[in-house]
């Protein structure tokens, strides 16, 4: 298991659900295409999966 993932927002905000959307910016997501790097715990990975339609996850 990865130390660490890249969370990209491949998909806009605008017209998600605002639990959704702060979700996303929880993460650091505040433009399209942007990614970060988090740490792959329990906590990053229940967020990723609220919002797997909306980003796109790799492990580094």
């Amino acid at each position: 298991m990865a130390d660490k993932i890249r969370v990209t927002l491949v998909k806009s905000t605008i017209g998600a659900i605002p639990k959704h959307r702060a979700t996303v910016a929880a993460l650091g997501l505040r433009k399209l295409n942007k990614s970060v790097e988090l740490p792959n715990n329990a906590a990053t990975q229940g967020m990723v999966k609220q919002v797997r339609h909306l980003v796109k996850v790799e492990e580094i």
